[in-house]
């Protein structure tokens, strides 16, 4: 049941027939989780609480910093130098303090993972490392919760849901981290500060919409938003049948490291000078140029790309070689590891395919530093 001010303040979620009374009690009832108290899980939080989620869990261990006051709405001026755990109750429950706000001042890892997540009903990926990530993605797997991604980059965002209704999970979109160290963090290279704002908002309509169970969610695409040419596309990925589902956690640590004890495999990841070493062998690899054709004109890789905006691969696909190595790049390597995936969803085989790890970007500061960057 619900108070009079309880009916007052959902009152235009009640008049939605895809909401209504009974919508307004699943998310009353709902607990979700969110992974970092930062530039994603700022919007994230604030919608979720005035959404009327019953039960919001935050995991974060750092403290407010005043840099970062220019994203993470969720804190002020007045809780910099506070623990970011304490600063989000306290604004959850300004918003609405019919939520209940469970508190983990601590950073997510093997030892508490299954433990946290097995007492909620879905998890947002409010991360900003890839060793988080990958244990959050083996933990939600383990426990089976849906787990809503999104990470950003400079200006480029992704989206998507993963472990829904048999859905895929991140490991058949994204199966091993990129090399270590190849993927600057914002704190290195900045970033636009309404970014994660859309990006947060989206993972918390997907959240709200799992919850309600209506429309279409996420769960085996990947959305990619680009703020600076205000553009969205998307690309589709599926449960990748040969992959064994995560049943324990591992050393995360080590592995986006790069240390394993498993024999060698092929890496659909290749560093700038492993790329320009082949670039000049006898039997070269096709390079696939999928970027904006506004991108070009900043600069390109001279060896004689072909390019093929990503909007476009799916029409010109049964144009590329199946036959040969082709190294697809972008800006910063995220749309063309999605890009990769969409060619073996065509029918490419995977060993024929790899990502250029940190895209133009990362060949630009490795390979060639003549060539203007944006």
């Amino acid at each position: 049941m619900f108070t009079q001010d309880e009916m007052t303040r959902y009152s235009r979620h009640l008049l939605l027939p895809e909401v209504g009374k009974v919508g307004q009690e699943r998310l009353k009832n709902a607990r979700v989780l969110v992974v970092g108290a930062g530039g994603l899980g700022s919007p994230a939080l604030l919608y979720l609480a005035s959404a009327g989620v019953g039960t919001i869990g935050i995991i974060d261990p750092d403290t407010v910093d005043l840099s970062n006051l220019q994203r993470q709405v969720v804190h002020d001026s007045a809780t910099v130098g506070v623990a970011k755990v304490t600063s989000v109750k306290q604004r959850i429950l300004a918003v609405n303090p019919n939520c209940t706000v469970r508190t983990f001042e601590s950073s997510l890892c093997p030892k508490n993972a299954i433990e946290i997540l097995g007492v909620f009903d879905l998890v947002i990926d409010g991360t900003d490392n890839f060793r988080t990530r990958y244990l959050l993605a083996d933990a939600s797997e383990i426990v089976g919760i849906p787990f809503v991604y999104g990470a950003i980059f400079r200006f480029d965002g992704q989206v998507s849901v993963f472990n829904h209704k048999g859905g895929p999970g991140y490991r058949d979109l994204f199966p091993t981290p990129p090399v270590a160290g190849s993927i600057p963090t914002c704190a290195a290279t900045g970033v636009l500060g309404v970014l994660p704002g859309v990006i947060g908002t989206l993972q918390a309509t997907e959240a709200i919409k799992i919850i309600l169970d209506i429309g279409e969610t996420l769960s085996g695409r990947l959305l990619l938003y680009s703020a600076l040419t205000m553009r969205i596309d998307q690309v589709t990925f599926e449960r990748d049948k040969d992959r064994e589902p995560a049943s324990k956690l591992i050393d995360y640590v080590a592995f986006c490291a790069g240390v394993t004890d498993k024999p060698a495999t092929f890496s659909r990841e290749i560093s700038p000078s492993d790329l320009h070493d082949l670039l000049g062998s006898e039997s070269p690899p096709l390079l696939l140029d999928i970027r904006d054709p506004q991108e070009l004109e900043i600069c390109t890789i001279s060896h004689n790309a072909k390019h093929v905006p990503l909007a476009m691969l799916g029409h010109v696909a049964a144009e590329l070689p199946k036959d040969r190595a082709i190294v697809l790049f972008c800006h910063n390597g995220q749309r063309s590891q999605a890009a990769l995936m969409a060619l073996i969803s065509l029918g490419f085989e995977s060993t024929h395919l790899q990502n250029l790890t940190g895209g133009i970007l990362a060949w630009a500061a490795q390979v060639d530093k003549t060539l203007a960057t944006y």
